[in-house]
């Protein structure tokens, strides 16, 4: 099981794990076709390679989930061996054929994926985003549904509205997610795009990138330069940036001090206020 996801496949499809031999079947691979709400976009060949090796030399040990389809069936969980097999060269591969809406067959290939941590942190974002569309909940929700954290949710999500370039960087690799959640502080959106080039040149890393961001955010003093900030004031930002999840600045003045948090939607600001009141 992942790490960190609070509930299985079997917490939400009880009768997937209760399967007696009867229930599996064999199909035509010919009949099979890949899922269409299928949250891994990528799959890299040198994995499969290695699962149509075990394939050949083991068989395939765990059947498909199906559900029927107008032409033929649609694969509910086991995409991977389903290539593999095709790759080895196998006409037929076992499956159990299940009845599932839409919904529940985007939530098992999203628990499946997230089980194995497959999937790149824009995947998981969409697949979070989509889910939400198609079932039409709340984060709140899908965090229950799905046992991960509504924080969780919100600050993958909140990585699909950086522009496409920087989430195409992110999803190959090139910047983690943390980067991508220290790209949504900086103010300045014309800053960003050449930013990540300097990321990426000179190969930061997030606390370089959230004090860079820090730097960039303040105004600049026209008369003398500015004082650095105090090293307490720092790490205070930092713990709360990561508690909260987003952008976090402290002001110390003469009298009084101030601290800004940032936040993106209502639904946002709705999780910063759930966390503050615990």
């Amino acid at each position: 099981m992942a790490k960190g996801l609070g509930k299985g496949i079997n917490a939400f499809f009880p009768e997937i794990d209760s399967q007696d031999d009867e229930a599996i079947q064999e199909i035509s691979i010919a009949e099979c076709r890949p899922n269409p709400y299928q949250p891994r976009k990528t799959f890299h060949a040198d994995a499969i390679e290695e699962l149509k090796d075990s394939i050949l030399e083991y068989g395939i040990i765990q059947p498909l989930i199906v559900r029927k389809s107008i032409k033929g069936y649609e694969i509910v969980v086991g995409e991977r061996r389903f290539r593999a097999a095709k790759e080895a060269g196998f006409e037929k591969v076992p499956v159990v054929i299940k009845e599932l809406t839409d919904g529940k067959m985007m939530e098992l290939a999203l628990l499946e994926n997230l089980q194995r941590e497959d999937l790149t942190p824009i995947e998981e974002a969409h697949a979070y985003a989509n889910l939400m569309s198609e079932l039409k909940i709340t984060q709140e929700e899908l965090s229950k549904r799905l046992g991960k954290s509504r924080s969780h949710i919100a600050n993958i999500v909140r990585l699909l509205s950086l522009p496409d370039q920087v989430i195409a960087y992110i999803n190959n690799g090139e910047l983690s997610m943390g980067h991508g959640r220290a790209l949504l502080g900086l103010k300045d959106k014309d800053k960003l795009l050449p930013f990540v080039n300097k990321i990426r040149q000179d190969k930061l890393n997030v606390r370089q990138v959230e004090q860079l961001i820090i730097e960039l955010n303040e105004k600049p003093k026209t008369k003398k330069d500015k004082p650095k900030k105090d090293v307490f004031l720092l790490e205070r930002e930092s713990v709360l940036r990561e508690r909260l999840g987003t952008g976090v600045s402290i002001h110390r003045g003469k009298r009084k001090g101030k601290i800004e948090i940032e936040f993106y939607t209502d639904d946002d600001l709705e999780r910063i206020i759930e966390v503050l009141e615990k």
